[in-house]
């Protein structure tokens, strides 16, 4: 596939970077500038993402860093079973449990919630950072939901993250977890509480909380186009209404 110019592959993280050392250097430099292919379409280009994802991972399968990459790339395209085995691989190779909340979500989309919520209660969790902590909290939440427990997801969303007055790079998605799990169990007083509260947290726009608020307060969105070009018409109309009037009374005064 190719490579923009733009792209040298120096993009890269410095910990992806060192991982590629074990490669021959013009090898790695393929890689690298795959990997950053991946990381600039994933969220804008799926597919594309997932294309040079499998670049990266015929050129170099045994770096942890390729294969979470792959992983990344096919649990954006939905292919859950393939991304779950990357995700692994990679876990194999490091040791870590950063991936575990991203594989339990696989296990979701897999349609095994129960297994989900299994590995939400692992001693795993346990050594995951606060963020990873968050993140596992909103899958097993969304497990329980997969499986009509809105009850039971809404007290797993209650935490001292979601309390907290602190703004996070998680509290926004918290809030906003919260508030769909309070308005589909049909509480929509707290519901619209909780959508404001992320609407201020998301400084960068990660959910539609604000659109979710608008909906439930009544407000409507006109296209604007759609709006323009009625005003537009709305013109034309008036313009030809005044020149029939101004016809009119010259024949009168005629």
């Amino acid at each position: 596939m190719p490579i923009p110019e733009d792209v040298t592959g120096e993009e890269i993280d410095k910990d992806v970077r060192q991982e590629l050392l074990s490669l021959p250097k013009g090898l790695a430099e393929d890689v690298a500038k795959n990997l950053v292919m991946v990381a600039r379409l994933i969220d804008e280009d799926p597919e594309g993402a997932y294309g040079y994802s499998k670049v990266a991972l015929r050129l170099a399968s045994r770096v942890a860093a390729v294969r979470e990459a792959a992983g990344f790339a096919a649990y954006a395209n939905q292919k859950y079973s393939e991304a779950l085995a990357e995700f692994r691989a990679a876990r194999r190779m490091t040791g870590s449990v950063e991936l575990w909340p991203v594989m339990a979500d696989c296990e979701r989309g897999l349609g095994r919630p129960e297994k989900a919520l299994d590995m939400a209660g692992a001693p795993e969790v346990h050594k995951l950072d606060k963020a990873g902590q968050v993140e596992m909290r909103l899958v097993a939440a969304g497990a329980r939901r997969d499986m009509d427990q809105l009850d039971a997801a809404i007290v797993t969303l209650q935490s001292p993250e979601l309390a907290s007055n602190s703004v996070q790079p998680w509290t926004a998605r918290l809030r906003y977890a919260y508030a769909d799990a309070l308005l589909a169990a049909g509480r929509e007083g707290e519901a619209r509480e909780w959508f404001a509260k992320a609407v201020e947290a998301d400084r960068d726009g990660s959910t539609d909380a604000s659109d979710r608020l608008a909906e439930l307060d009544g407000v409507e969105f006109v296209d604007a186009f759609a709006e323009g070009d009625s005003d537009a018409e709305a013109d034309e109309k008036v313009v030809e209404d005044d020149g029939d009037e101004e016809g009119e009374g010259d024949e009168h005064k005629g």
